[in-house]
């Protein structure tokens, strides 16, 4: 039985599994906010260096490190987010390979939460 429309604060009805135009709007701005002040991919660290290092890893890592997910992995990720930590950032213990969907839905899910695969 599906589920019954939810009223949003705006006052507008949407669907169960829907978003209202001004919560879009609004995760659109704050996301717009956070971009202006990050410093872009090349400050964080991604160089050609990383790249050259980072294709390394997934030629000997090919599969993502994901529990039951098995598909190739296409990125590497740092296990503990670095945060600028240039020591960090480039400890090969802390790198994981990850396909892209599970990098960007269960990766992110868990270091919003505040766990580690």
């Amino acid at each position: 039985m599906p589920r019954p429309p939810h009223v949003c604060q705006c006052g507008n009805t949407v669907a169960h599994d829907q978003r209202c135009a001004c919560q879009i709007k609004a995760t659109r701005d704050r996301n717009q906010r956070h971009d202006r002040n990050r410093p872009n991919a090349r400050q964080r660290g991604y160089t050609r260096e990383w790249e050259r290092e980072s294709k390394l890893f997934l030629a000997y890592n090919p599969v993502c490190a994901t529990p039951r997910c098995g598909a190739i992995a296409d990125l590497v990720d740092h296990i503990i987010p670095h945060k600028g930590d240039k020591d960090l950032f480039w400890d090969r213990s802390n790198w994981q390979p990850l396909c892209t969907h599970c990098h960007n839905s269960v990766k992110q899910r868990q270091e919003r939460s505040g766990e580690c695969i």
